[in-house]
């Protein structure tokens, strides 16, 4: 019996009567005082729940610990499409970077320059300003012109696949990543119906077992049609981009060629004629 629930009873003070008893006569004694114990402690203040402890945190959509639910009710799959996804969006970000550099290292003034040169017959100061230039177009017309005299078109061509290969890097690998994961979440999808349906004989653990399968089918599934999206757009932009600068190479290609051959026929036909006659044989 704890101090605080019982209660002191005072001799002197007159005996509490029961409900419905009648008082004693005059003169007889008085009965005994009844004492009622409450045998349940009163609760203190360290036992009463707080407010901020009945509180639980919860994450929201984008807390840290729903996408932790999720993924661990994604199932197994859910690895191999988290390993696509880092990948993907590595894959991206560098992407990103080396055509903003590519951008700004565009340098059509430069280019306008060297085409000048070239019209001029100064194939020397086109050589001088297309050298030390980081722009592809500017690269692959000075490989052309320390190399016409032996292979215009071989040169202009080996410049031009060593850019567009440059521009073309881990375009394979996005290709893969968008075929690869919606794969993967229909792989997560058929693991999780198997799971599903494995648990119907078991009347206790069909219900919680069945919808947990679903679950994670859908899960897997959203997630690898979500990588496929975010990796399609992306790739299809990197690849126009490729073929835009692949059109720009062999049109600078295209006239380089016009013009040195142009520089070289009127070349040949200045000295075709300015050469001496020829002096007939005497008999």
């Amino acid at each position: 019996m704890s101090p605080a629930a019982g209660a002191l009873v005072n001799p002197a003070a007159p005996a509490q009567l029961p409900p419905g008893a009648s008082a004693p006569p005059a003169g007889a004694p008085a009965p005994e005082a009844t004492v009622t114990a409450t045998l349940s402690p009163a609760p203190t203040a360290a036992e009463s729940p707080s407010p901020a402890a009945e509180a639980k945190p919860t994450g929201g959509v984008l807390g840290s610990n729903w996408l932790i639910d999720k993924f661990h009710k994604g199932g197994p799959i859910m690895w191999p499409i988290l390993i696509v996804s880092i990948i993907g969006l590595t894959v991206v970000i560098e992407r990103i970077f080396w055509w903003t550099g590519r951008w700004f290292r565009r340098d059509p003034k430069r280019i306008e320059k060297v085409f000048t040169a070239i019209e001029n017959g100064d194939t020397t100061e086109a050589s001088r300003l297309s050298r030390g230039s980081r722009d592809p177009v500017l690269r692959m017309m000075w490989n052309g012109l320390n190399h016409q005299h032996a292979s215009l078109q071989g040169a202009l061509q080996v410049a031009a696949g060593i850019e567009i290969k440059r521009a073309g890097r881990f375009l394979v690998v996005m290709d893969t990543l968008v075929t690869l994961a919606p794969l993967l979440g229909l792989l997560g999808t058929i693991t999780g119906l198997i799971r599903s349906f494995s648990f119907l004989g078991n009347e206790e653990l069909a219900v919680q077992a069945v919808t947990g399968g679903i679950a994670e089918a859908l899960i897997a599934t959203a997630c690898g049609l979500g990588i496929a999206i975010f990796a399609l757009i992306p790739f299809n932009f990197f690849t126009s981009r490729v073929s835009n600068l692949e059109f720009e190479l062999q049109t600078a290609a295209t006239n380089l060629e016009v013009m040195l051959g142009a520089q070289t026929a009127a070349r040949e036909l200045d000295f075709a004629t300015k050469a001496p006659a020829g002096k007939g044989s005497s008999i």
